[in-house]
This record gives C-alpha cells, sequence and structure tokens, in this order.
C-alpha cells in the first residue's frame, strides 16, 4: 500500500513530513503525511508543468477553494492546499481502502444489491458536490473507493482546472474518455448532469464488467458515447432490476437524466436496505481485504530516513514496499482520502487469505486513458457526431465561487507554523490577541428532521432551517438532511484552557474531523460538558466555545430526532499578526 520514497521525492512539502509515496497520476504524485495534532494525510503534489503554468495555479486556486466547501457522507474533502509555492500541492484525510476500479480488476463484478448501494451511495455524494456549485467532471472507477464505511468519492472538482490549462495550450482534451459524458466528449459545457451519465457506466461496468458502449479501444469508445444521441447503447443484456437506471442516466439530453437525489431513493429502495447499513454488504473476500488495509493502516509506519552519504537520499531506512509493521506489499492497492468520522461501525473479520474469483472485469475497460491528447480523441469525435467541426471550449463550464472559509498557509509559513493550519498564514505564536466580546450565550440548538442550522460566531448568529451547501462565512453547520452530523466548515480544535493562546494551540493541533456523526454526539465520546472548542473563524478571528450543557433536543412529532442540544459561552479575540 505504500512506496519507500526515492531520490526523486522531497521530504518534506510546506511544513508536512513526507513519509511514503501513495501513488501516482497524471496530475501529480500523492505522499501519505501527517499535520502536527496527528491526523493521516494523502497530500497531492502537483507535477512540474502544471505548477510552471499561472493560468492552472488560477484555476486550481478556485476549484479546490469550491472543492473546500463540498459536505456530506461518501465524500472525501480537500483540508489544506496551497498555490503559491514553488508546486501547488492540497491534502485530504485518508483511510485505507480499495478503488473500485482495483476491487473490479481483482474480485470481477459485484452482486447486484451491492451496485444499487454503491451507486446510491454515490449519488448521494453527487448531491452534495452539486449543492455547493462544484461539478466532479471525472468521475470513474478510480475515483471510488470502497472503504470500512461504505464507498466514497475522492478527487471531486479539481479536474476543471487540468482541463482548462490543457484545452488552452493544445486544444486537446484530458479526461478518462470512457467515462465521459456526450457533452463533455463533444466539448460542450459540463454540468452536474454529466456526473449521472458517468455514474450510469459505473453501474452498468460494476454489475456486469461490461461497459455499455463496448470493449472497444479509447477513441471509439469516446466516439461511440459522443454519438449517443444518435446510437443510443444496446442495454438489453443488462439484468432487469438494473436497467430503468442505466436508461435515466445514459439519455443524450442532460436535463432528461435523473436527479442524485432521486437516483439515490430508487437504489435505496432496489437494494432492499439503508444506503447506510454497511453489514456484510460486499462479498466476503473484498470484505476482507478492506479490513485487512484498515487494520494495517493502524500500525506505525516508521519515519523515512532521507539517507547518509553511503546510502544516498531516500535510502537509507525508508520503508520498503510490505516490510512496515502489519504492512502489505505496495503492489497489493491503493491509499486514497476518506471522510472524517467514517470509521467503520462493524469492522469485518478477515479470513486467513482472500480468493481470486475467476471472473474479473478486463483491465482494459478501467484504464484511466489517461491523458488523451488529444487533438486525436476530439477530432474523431465530431467527425462522427459534428460534421460542422464546430465545439464549445470546455473552459466555459460551470462556474464556482471561491469559498471564503480559511486560506492555506504557504509553504515557508506552514513550515514555520507547522503542517495542518490552513486556518491561519502566520505562526500562532507571533500573533496577539484582542478580546471583542467574553461568554456570550449561545444555544446551538439541535435541527427537525430534515433541516440544518448554519452558525456564524463571528456575528454570533444562528440561521435554523439554512440551504444546503449554503456556507458563506460561516464556521459550523448542525443538520439533519440525508445525513445527521456537526460539520465544521472552519478547523475546530480542542483547546487545553481558556487562555487565547491555550485556543489557538488547540485549533491548530488538536484538530477534530470536519464532520462529527449523530451517534458520537448523542455517545457525547467527542464533545460533551467542559469540552472547550476553539476555531480561526472565516473572518480570521479566534473564536472560543465553551461547552457548558448538553441537553436532549426539544424538537417533537414526525420532526424529531436524537441530536442534543449545546449550551455553549463563546468568546472572540481579534488576532493581531
Amino acid at each position: 500500500m505504500f512506496r519507500p520514497l526515492g531520490p526523486q521525492d522531497p521530504g518534506e512539502t510546506a511544513g508536512y513530513r513526507l513519509l511514503a509515496r501513495i501513488g501516482e497520476g497524471g496530475m501529480g504524485t500523492v505522499y501519505l503525511s501527517h499535520t502536527r495534532g496527528g491526523q493521516a494525510v494523502a497530500l497531492k503534489l502537483i507535477r512540474q508543468e502544471f505548477g510552471d503554468d499561472p493560468e492552472f495555479r488560477r484555476r486550481f486556486e478556485q476549484e479546490v477553494q469550491a472543492a473546500r466547501r463540498v459536505q456530506g457522507y461518501h465524500l472525501v474533502p480537500v483540508v489544506d492546499h496551497d498555490t503559491s509555492g514553488p508546486l501547488p500541492w492540497l491534502a485530504s484525510v485518508y483511510v485505507p481502502g480499495v478503488s473500485l476500479q482495483n476491487a473490479l480488476e481483482t474480485f470481477g463484478p459485484l452482486p447486484l444489491p451491492a451496485v444499487f448501494q454503491l451507486v446510491g451511495c454515490t449519488a448521494q455524494a453527487l448531491a452534495a458536490i452539486h449543492a455547493a456549485g462544484v461539478v466532479h467532471r471525472d468521475l470513474k472507477p478510480g475515483n471510488v473507493l470502497l472503504g470500512p464505511a461504505g464507498p466514497c468519492v475522492i478527487d471531486f472538482g479539481i479536474a476543471r482546472a487540468v482541463d482548462a490549462t490543457q484545452l488552452t495550450r493544445s486544444g486537446g482534451l484530458i479526461g478518462t474518455p470512457q467515462f465521459m459524458s456526450p457533452e463533455h466528449a463533444l466539448g460542450d459545457s459540463v454540468g452536474p448532469a454529466s456526473d449521472v451519465f458517468s455514474l450510469g457506466l459505473i453501474a452498468a461496468l460494476a454489475a456486469t464488467g461490461r461497459h455499455p458502449y463496448g470493449s472497444g479501444g479509447v477513441i471509439t469508445v469516446a466516439a461511440q458515447i459522443a454519438n449517443t444521441s444518435h446510437r443510443p447503447p444496446q442495454l438489453d443484456d443488462y439484468p432487469d432490476p438494473l436497467r430503468p437506471l442505466l436508461e435515466r442516466c445514459l439519455t443524450a439530453d442532460p436535463l432528461e437524466r435523473i436527479a442524485p437525489a432521486e437516483l439515490a431513493q430508487l437504489c435505496e429502495q432496489a437494494a432492499g436496505r439503508s444506503l447506510r447499513d454497511f453489514d456484510d454488504w460486499l462479498p466476503p473476500a473484498l470484505a476482507a481485504e478492506i479490513s485487512r488495509r484498515e487494520q494495517a493502516s493502524r500500525q506505525p509506519l516508521p519515519a523515512p530516513d532521507r539517507g547518509t552519504a553511503e546510502t544516498g537520499p531516500g535510502q537509507g531506512a525508508t520503508v520498503p514496499p510490505g516490510t512496515g509493521p502489519g504492512l502489505p506489499p505496495a503492489s497489493s492497492g491503493t491509499w486514497a482520502p476518506a471522510p472524517p468520522g467514517t470509521a467503520p461501525r462493524h469492522p469485518t473479520t478477515a479470513p486467513p487469505a482472500p480468493t481470486r474469483p475467476a471472473r474479473r472485469v478486463p483491465p482494459a475497460l478501467l484504464v484511466a486513458g489517461a491523458v488523451i491528447a488529444l487533438v486525436i480523441a476530439v477530432t474523431a469525435t465530431w467527425m462522427i457526431a459534428r460534421p460542422d467541426g464546430e465545439g464549445t471550449d470546455t473552459s466555459a463550464g460551470p462556474r464556482t465561487t471561491a469559498g471564503t472559509g480559511s486560506t492555506s498557509a504557504s509553504p515557508k509559513e506552514s513550515a514555520s507554523a507547522g503542517p495542518g493550519q490552513g486556518g491561519s498564514n502566520a505562526p500562532a505564536e507571533q500573533a496577539t490577541y484582542t478580546e471583542v466580546f467574553a461568554g456570550k450565550p449561545l444555544t446551538i440548538r439541535a435541527p427537525a428532521y430534515g433541516t440544518g442550522t448554519h452558525v456564524d460566531l463571528d456575528a454570533p448568529k444562528l440561521f435554523p432551517k439554512g440551504m444546503i451547501g449554503e456556507v458563506e462565512d460561516l464556521e459550523m453547520t448542525y443538520q439533519d438532511w440525508s445525513n445527521d452530523d456537526l460539520q465544521f466548515l472552519t478547523p475546530m480544535g480542542r483547546s487545553a484552557g481558556k487562555e487565547p493562546q491555550q485556543c489557538r494551540d488547540g485549533a491548530d493541533t488538536d484538530t477534530l474531523p470536519s464532520s462529527i456523526l449523530a451517534e458520537d454526539l448523542k455517545a457525547g465520546e467527542v464533545i460533551s460538558e467542559g469540552t472547550i472548542l476553539c476555531t480561526v473563524t472565516a473572518e480570521g478571528n479566534l473564536a472560543m466555545l465553551e461547552i457548558t450543557d448538553v441537553l436532549p433536543n426539544s424538537v417533537k412529532g414526525d420532526l424529531a430526532n436524537e441530536l442534543p442540544d449545546f449550551v455553549t459561552k463563546l468568546t472572540l479575540w481579534k488576532i493581531d499578526e
């Protein structure tokens, strides 16, 4: 699961010490690291060719800021990033798991109930992504991770920065052609419905190992997808229960495709179980592999030695594949980020060794198609479906607005302040604090079923019945929508005391997951009476929430739930750097 650092790999980036390689793709290399508070992260260092392009940096900053606004289940959020250093980078919390691509190649197609649950959970993730004004643009089996707490989507929204940069440079199209929508393959603007089309292709492949547009070469499949309006895919050979789902996802007209929320409901009915029930949802061999990786991830990983005069850089005590305590060979799978708060509720016990089924999905169908230059692919598509040769620059696709939450530290600043302090641009020890107000009562009441409450600590003010994805200048959302949890929109940590410097240190070094599930809130495992929470707010102030009581909520009738009310005292300081 890990590969040792080589001579070409940096040992540190922006204060993050790099411990091992996780993987490499067309956009850059992913490394294992930790925040100063000990949270494991996957740090993606962007390739030099993109880092040298000012236009890419601008677009990358916009897309990452938009991606950081996304909150919800089955998502892997970006927790830190920087675009000002020698190379841009982004960091996400990670969990061991098996990508859907790897699972299909190794274990073969999934049982139909598992497919419905996979698609339904992924549809819920898409609903949250789209609600935040983001379009994934590169949904494929490699970007769907099967983790201990179900499937989750990674790398959402970032592909557009790469797409637009390459289009500007060469007129080519970058992406994964086998999982593009017709409008994407044609070079038209791409919206949320494009992700739904991609999910339909994933569903077909996951259930049968067969792509709806055949097993031809990359260019052939992309051209057939582009020609969908004239020649729709033949779905007669797919299972009867799956066919209505495929038909509603794979229509040529984006306006006629099913919405993610409705798709999730359809899948839950077809699966015959709650989408949140992950007991025995996968075949035993695949579940055992996921469990094995999860158990291995809990073993401490020796920090790499960058080498000596005899061994050379990156050799020394770096961890060879499979030699770390409890670690399987590096080639056995991938590591990817995973949503905070998604520790498995019902771990699976691994048998001695997973068995490999005889039938598996041919890797050719799952190949990323890496970089399709593209001019050939686009030309082939236009020749079939756009005889006039006219297209639309995808850089004019859906606009996103940069979020207003915390800003990542530059590499130089992060090296001083320590990693994982994206909410501040200067070392905490250099700051002074001016009290704005102290001990102001603030009761964060549990939302009714199907509603959410946004919290602005700078005002302070509560916004009951807030809209999904409405997170501008806010620090918290307490919600009972499709998922019920308390979400921190700026990094929130626990403080050991009530002095401002203690509060700042807690926010920087004891950071909580960005989402705390309802069951953990009810049990008082994370937040209880006496807990002191601190964050650098969206407006750059230091906020301290002292939890003085945790009470059952007062919601009655059909809208009732078991989420608690939090009675707090709020103190706010202005940070003078």
